[in-house]
């Protein structure tokens, strides 16, 4: 053999080896790299009577963008208009730095928003939350040249009404903080949005006083090791501007309890000394430094955690085997279904089997399901039929019927049915849907329709991670005393159809 030769296979062998190595190190390194843990800090950027509240909006932005970090301000319409009034381009720059959401028009002007929404339906309630803050929005457009990415309440003025109205107005996310709904204290889909809410063990404030910096650290290493454990996850910090320069909160001196004083006896809260305000935001940048060097960390914004956790199930085609998968486990419980790499909700599923048999209905095969649409809970209780029959079973003629008058409403709503008619009779949305489950299954075992449905009972679960009205949830001092708004929680309720856990994209998790 020759010389040539032998050195052509040495060469090749020695490439070989070398490109082994390096598959073998990406791999190892692959393994070894720790799971991501996303921090998302926002600010409430809402004071719109203390000035000295405008230059600590400004340097809490400025300390940020030194830090290499984008933070998403939630700014109130209010608060935005008085930086243009007081002539404060230098805030407005500082804040255009990073991202812009959106937190309510007047903030703690009376009446807020579950006062003024505690009475409403839903589609009075949708109408009325864009009426009264579409103004803020575009106020916001207009001043910071921006549609705000997300959303969050003021105080714990949460209401279900929101979501939609925010949709139509650009809006995508909802970040906040209170204990109205939230799955195991990371991320989820409700009314088709993503929210970063009820974070309780994920939330990692550095209080702003006294021992904060290092309190902070073992807060924030707590819930850090907590989502390594489990591969990765969300933790929420947030912050309010006016805390580095104020000893109160600026709307507890003017709107509590109820309150509601005409501008000019709007009264300035207290300062702290300029030496606290000096070591809290030294604090601050320390902390923020002390974030960026666990391995792992990524800061992200509002828009950044949509992108992150980008809903896999809507872009989804699903299969016959998928569809008989969901549909046998609505016998069991309803609720949200977590599968290979994507989640459904209730509505979903609610959806996805009623074009199924219809498409059957109208063809006569079982099709794939694509192109999963926005469809919201029911806008009511369902209440029984007062002297209708209870039928055991139903002709297939006459649930055909039902089943296309669904797929029609469903298209012209979007929005699942607080009550499902079959000749004089009518179904919930959790018995509808379990029988219209259990046709599907019939369907799919023998390709042809059944001459008879039978009625079946459904068990609504997911409205379990929806908290009950309670003297707690609605705790904020701004509300009138001894406020409550039961009928905003049976709306959340029945939201809870559209429920189910955010997933990590990058991961399938």
């Amino acid at each position: 053999m020759s010389r040539r030769i032998l050195t052509g296979l040495s060469n090749r062998l020695l490439f070989g080896v070398a490109f082994l190595t390096l598959l073998t190190t990406v791999a190892a390194r692959a393994q070894s790299s720790p799971p991501p843990v996303y921090v998302t800090l926002w600010f409430d950027t809402e004071d719109y009577i203390l000035p000295q509240d405008d230059d600590a909006t400004k340097r809490v932005a400025e300390t940020l963008t030194r830090a290499g970090i984008r933070g998403t301000f939630k700014v109130v319409g209010e608060k935005a208009r008085v930086l243009e009034q007081r002539g404060r381009t230098d805030v407005i720059a500082a804040l255009k730095q990073h991202e812009i959401g959106y937190h309510s028009n007047t903030h703690s002007g009376q009446p807020t928003v579950a006062v003024y929404l505690q009475h409403a339906g839903w589609d009075e309630g949708i109408a009325e939350f864009a009426r009264r803050e579409e103004p803020g929005v575009r106020d916001l457009e207009r001043i910071f040249g921006v549609t705000p990415t997300c959303y969050g309440q003021p105080g714990a003025a949460w209401a279900p009404q929101a979501y939609p109205a925010l949709t139509k107005l650009g809006i995508g996310m909802y970040l906040d903080e209170a204990d109205h709904v939230g799955i195991d204290d990371q991320p989820f889909y409700y009314d088709g949005m993503l929210n970063v809410f009820k974070m309780r063990s994920m939330l990692a404030r550095m209080e702003l006083t006294g021992r904060g910096l290092e309190d902070g650290k073992a807060t924030f290493t707590k819930a850090y090791e907590a989502l390594r454990a489990r591969g990765g996850g969300t933790i929420s910090v947030y912050y309010h501007p006016n805390e580095w320069v104020q000893t109160e909160f600026w709307d507890a001196v003017n709107f509590s309890a109820g309150a509601n004083p005409p501008r000019s006896q709007w009264k300035p809260p207290g300062t702290r000394p300029p030496a606290e305000t000096q070591a809290a935001f030294r604090d601050f940048a320390a902390y923020l430094e002390f974030m960026k060097a666990q391995p792992g960390v990524r800061f992200v914004t509002a828009s950044e955690l949509m992108r992150v956790y980008e809903d896999a199930a809507r872009a989804r085609t699903f299969t016959r085997d998928d569809l008989m998968s969901l549909a046998e486990a609505i016998g069991n419980e309803i609720t949200f279904q977590k599968r290979d790499g994507y989640v459904v909700s209730a509505a979903e599923v609610f959806v996805l089997l009623n074009a199924a048999v219809e498409a059957f209905i109208d063809t006569g095969t079982l099709s794939p399901q694509s192109a999963l649409p926005l469809v919201y809970g029911p806008p009511r209780e369902f209440r029984p039929s007062q002297g209708a029959p209870s039928s055991s079973s139903f002709a297939w003629g006459a649930f055909a019927g039902a089943v296309r008058g669904t797929g029609a409403s469903l298209r012209s709503r979007a929005q699942v049915p607080a009550e499902i008619w079959i000749g004089s009779e009518s179904l919930s949305p959790a018995d509808y849907l379990a029988t219209l489950a259990a046709a599907y299954g019939a369907i799919a075992a023998s390709g042809s329709a059944p001459a008879e449905v039978g009625r079946r009972t459904g068990r609504f679960t997911a409205d379990q991670y929806v908290a009950a009205d309670s003297t707690k949830l609605w705790s904020w001092p701004i509300f009138p005393p001894g406020f409550h708004a039961p009928d905003i929680m049976t709306l959340a309720r029945l939201q809870a159809w559209t429920l189910k856990p955010a997933l990590l994209k990058e991961q399938g998790r």
